[in-house]
């Protein structure tokens, strides 16, 4: 008894099938090799270890900006240290921080560890929590009056403030 189907047409199916499968698989398997630079992995802190972030490979870490640890120079460079609660890690950056960066906020550094295991970023993006609101948003709900500054969050429609 054989595993080919009887009937010629569904035969027919089975060989191309059979034939398109490994072209397929090759072309997946090539397009992922191709692609396997431009991925970028997140670390926090504690993490962050030399085997999965091994010097000069760049990666995104993110973590909370210590109190009392951004520290600036006369060159340009700005040097602060980045927590998770159980590690922490020096990022070094030259650049223009933003406008949403202090301590205690959350941030992602996108770059690559020194040799030393100092962090070199090249980007810094500064996250917001929920209550972020853009400014124009947060001017037009203060012109129409729905603006609510006792919590920060505008008033819902409809429903009156206090």
């Amino acid at each position: 008894m054989s595993w080919l189907p009887k009937s010629p047409k569904a035969r027919r199916r089975l060989w191309v099938v059979a034939a398109v499968a490994p072209i397929l698989a090759l072309a997946v398997g090539l397009s992922l090799w191709a692609m396997r630079d431009s991925v970028t992995f997140f670390f926090s802190p504690s993490e962050v270890t030399a085997e999965n972030a091994p010097a000069g490979r760049v990666v995104r870490l993110g973590g909370l900006v210590e109190a009392g640890s951004v520290e600036r120079d006369g060159t340009g460079e700005i040097a602060f240290v980045v927590t998770d609660n159980l590690a922490s890690t020096r990022i070094v950056y030259r650049g223009e921080l933003p406008d949403l960066f202090r301590e205690g906020q959350g941030i992602v550094a996108q770059g690559a560890f020194q040799p030393d295991r100092t962090f070199r970023a090249t980007q810094v993006l500064a996250k917001h929590d929920e209550n972020y609101m853009p400014r124009e948003v947060a001017d037009r709900l203060k012109e129409t009056g729905e603006w609510r500054p006792e919590d920060g969050a505008p008033a819902r429609a409809g429903v009156p403030t206090t």
